[in-house]
């Protein structure tokens, strides 16, 4: 079988030296090789990490999509136009395709199966989420006939690194931050990442296939890790947890149709739950079901060789299904229904920069009750410069009230900081 391969960036090389170590034993195991047709580049004079004949590389979608030889095409390009223009292309091709492209799926997933079933042909897309871990071919497959409650874990590596570093080396943001672009795990615009936006276009790729209901990017709430401080990562070690930013999906799993819940936000995780042990850059998912109950997902959730290695299994799929004419469907329904914030409850923790004088105390408390909102718990440290800081944690609240409780104190003078809503994972 011949393969297209579009892009050759670090997920690219990896598969190309996977494709040539593991080569013989491939073959043996599929009773063909897999050979590569075309590699689509910008710049066929570029060195890369491994050796390719020049004679693969082209520059023109067309070398690709023409050949006839080329049964499938794999899509590394990232987001963009051209990269949605060249998977609709191969699919009018009748050519399968394996894809990693997260932005593009948690938009366009439904017009792209549709155009799949039409071709006949497969689209697979297991490393655009969490990396090396089968997740997506667990949801798909293993757990097809499950009906799914929850899905909630740390999708993105970049942010569980940070936080892990705050924690663990009591730095800043912004110092952990500096850490991880020269490490190469945050881009040097990071802003997809801190902001959640990374994390939700990959909660709407996991809520699709987990409930079978198309989730579209924009429908998942979302808030990052912008705000938070050294002072809030001490706050939820003493209050026995560590902070991560989760993407989380939930629907009632006895009730059709029964409308979805799907957010990205910063929680303090409580140290007795498995995903306050995911350290570093490691993903971790945790899933819920009405007969497996719960099962936990982690490994590494980026770098080249464990998201080439997901890439390979796909393309291994798809492979065997072009041999025996055949495809694995993945249709969602459209017309999903969301819950909104009027119905989400949890404990939340709150954090503030006051002015330190007296009465100050009872004015933030008297807006806490003016919307309903229980204090649990509170903390107070001497900032200087005529400075306070306090943390809130509340009872079990609606979030509608702590987003009105937030509004009520914005609108105080004695506020100098408000800090991000953290809810707490029990």
């Amino acid at each position: 079988m011949k393969i297209g391969l579009l892009g050759c960036g670090t997920v690219g090389s990896a598969l190309v030296s996977l494709l040539d170590q593991e080569g013989e034993r491939l073959a043996y195991l599929l009773g063909e090789p897999l050979e590569l047709g075309r590699i689509l580049v910008r710049d066929p004079e570029k060195e890369r990490s491994w050796p390719i004949p020049a004679s693969l590389l082209t520059t023109q979608l067309s070398d690709v999509i023409d050949d006839a030889e080329i049964g499938l095409v794999v899509e590394l390009l990232g987001p963009g136009e051209f990269a949605l223009a060249a998977i609709r292309a191969a699919l009018r091709a009748e050519k399968s395709v394996v894809t990693a492209n997260k932005e593009i799926l948690s938009t366009h997933f439904p017009e792209l199966e549709l155009a799949a079933e039409a071709a006949n042909r497969d689209i697979f897309f297991e490393a655009a989420v969490a990396g090396g871990i089968p997740l997506i071919r667990a949801l798909r497959v293993s757990l097809f006939g499950e009906r799914l409650s929850r899905i909630v874990g740390i999708v993105n590596g970049t942010t569980n690194y940070i936080l892990t570093k705050m924690q663990e080396e009591h730095l800043s943001l912004e110092v952990a931050l500096g850490e991880a672009q020269q490490l190469g795990y945050a881009e040097a615009d990071p802003s997809g990442d801190l902001s959640g936006r990374d994390a939700a276009s990959k909660l709407a790729i996991i809520a699709s296939i987990a409930f079978g209901s198309h989730v579209d990017v924009e429908d998942v709430k979302v808030d990052g890790i912008w705000g938070v401080t050294p002072s809030d990562v001490d706050f939820a070690a003493r209050s026995g947890g560590v902070i991560k930013l989760l993407a989380q999906a939930e629907r009632d799993a006895d009730i059709p149709d029964a409308p979805i819940r799907v957010e990205v936000f910063p929680a303090i995780v409580m140290s007795t739950h498995p995903l306050a042990s995911v350290r570093g850059s490691f993903n971790a998912v945790f899933v819920e079901g009405s007969a497996v109950g719960q099962l936990m997902f982690s490994g590494p959730g980026a770098g080249g060789l464990p998201t080439a290695s997901a890439v390979l299994a796909d393309v291994i799929d798809a492979v065997k299904n072009l041999r025996n004419s055949t495809r694995a469907p993945m249709r969602v329904t459209e017309g999903t229904h969301f819950v909104d914030d009027s119905t989400v409850e949890a404990v939340f923790a709150l954090s503030m920069e006051v002015v330190d004088a007296p009465g100050v105390l009872a004015q933030v408390s008297e807006v806490f009750g003016q919307h309903g909102v229980s204090i649990a718990r509170m903390e107070q440290d001497e900032l200087g410069a005529e400075l306070a800081h306090l943390v809130f944690l509340t009872h079990r609240t609606r979030l509608s009230a702590m987003k009105a409780t937030i509004a009520g104190l914005a609108g105080l003078d004695v506020i100098a900081r408000l800090h991000q809503i953290l809810r707490v994972l029990e």
